[in-house]
């Protein structure tokens, strides 16, 4: 299928933030504008493209002027009705593509998928009422995590349950909305693989990332990991099998739980993800070219490891007593940092990363856990 858009055309990015940021400097790189559509004129991806359509998703007004002003469009985050895809499409691609879309942004639709692909996931029940989840309980076990259906990242809208928690206190929250319900899983250890497909069905895959979490929140990637060889080629099979079901073209994340019997999928992200800004230092192609080379039709470029590498998440939190340090972190010379041009620092708020880079994994995350603490005070 050919399906090229050359170097000098103009894409579209829905979604104004870090990961539509990088994935613009990336396609510059490639010779290609960009327009971005979001409220918020200022945001961090339209300081780097060649326009902003400053309009909410759901805005027929502001779409059709999007269309108007690209040749193809992509997503930087999920969080798109489907409708404006559809309503795009009318004019122009639009690419993961409406099924990947629609699929990835429920919980509910994403996990049925799951079970129909095939690939080993948490037991689940869709919930609706607190008699529903009483029910679900019971079959599923205490042991529980509660989810919204939709919208939901780093953490947001989901609780942990045990035995003897109280449903109805449980359920209030989500009073009104549809939730899932999994099965709490023990896991080993959380990773990510982090792959891709073009519309001629080229594809291709990183090595296993492993992710460390602080309050739900990425803290730390770390790639080479320690992962048997066939464990991780049992990963890059099941990536490879959810690219081909979700029919995506672009790139996909998916989150994994390494657990006493293999693998079991937790999340898919059908864009660049957190783990992933690692690729920009540490292999011949970033995640974000890789992103931008798939939505335009081009060839996957290399995805070589050149250098082990540890990504450390800067929050908004090590901004609390002023700007940081960062003559000081730089003083280790192959530490790079990258920051996203958001503006006001807010705690919990993404406002950039360190790479550490070197030779050995262990090394460079135990260069990015003595950075984090020299950022915050020492603080844990």
């Amino acid at each position: 299928m050919m399906d090229r858009l050359p170097p000098g055309a103009t894409l579209g990015m829905l979604g104004g933030g870090q990961l539509g940021r990088m994935s613009i400097l990336a396609g510059r790189q490639l010779g290609y504008r960009f327009q971005v559509l979001e409220k918020n004129v200022s945001c961090a991806a339209g300081m780097v493209a060649d326009g902003v359509v400053a309009a909410a998703y759901d805005d027929p007004a502001g779409l059709l002027e999007l269309a108007r002003r690209v040749d193809r469009v992509t997503l930087e985050f999920e969080n798109i009705p489907a409708a404006a895809v559809d309503l795009l499409e009318q004019t122009c691609r639009v690419y993961p593509g409406r099924r990947a879309l629609e699929i990835c942004q429920n919980r509910g639709r994403e996990k049925q998928f799951l079970r129909e692909v095939g690939v080993p996931h948490a037991p689940f029940a869709l919930v609706r009422t607190a008699e529903e989840l009483t029910t679900a309980l019971e079959w599923i076990g205490p042991d529980a995590v509660l989810k919204t259906a939709d919208f939901g990242y780093d953490g947001k809208g989901q609780v942990r349950l045990k035995a003897g928690d109280d449903v109805e206190a449980a359920w209030a929250p989500y009073a009104g909305r549809a939730a899932i319900l999994e099965k709490w899983i023990s896991f080993k250890g959380e990773y990510s693989i982090l792959c891709g497909r073009n519309a001629a069905g080229q594809v291709f895959a990183y090595p296993l990332i492993e992710n460390i979490h602080r309050h739900h929140i990425l803290h730390l990637s770390i790639s080479p990991t320690a992962v048997d060889p066939a464990l991780e080629r049992e990963a890059g099979e099941i990536a490879e099998a959810l690219l081909e079901g979700l029919e995506l073209v672009g790139i996909l994340a998916v989150e994994l739980f390494l657990t006493d019997r293999g693998w079991v999928v937790n999340e898919l992200a059908p864009r660049p993800h957190n783990s992933g800004h690692l690729t920009i230092d540490a292999h011949v192609t970033s995640q974000f070219e890789q992103h931008i080379r798939m939505v335009c039709g081009l060839p996957p470029g290399s995805t070589r490891q050149h250098s082990a590498a540890c990504m450390l998440n800067l929050l908004g939190d090590l901004w609390q007593a002023g700007d940081p340090d960062w003559a000081a972190v730089l003083q280790d010379p192959a530490c790079k940092l990258h920051l996203y041009d958001k503006g006001a620092a807010r705690k919990g708020r993404k406002m950039g990363h360190l790479t550490f880079i070197g030779d050995y994994a262990s090394a460079c995350r135990s260069r990015a856990e003595e950075s984090f603490k020299r950022l915050s005070g020492g603080g844990a």
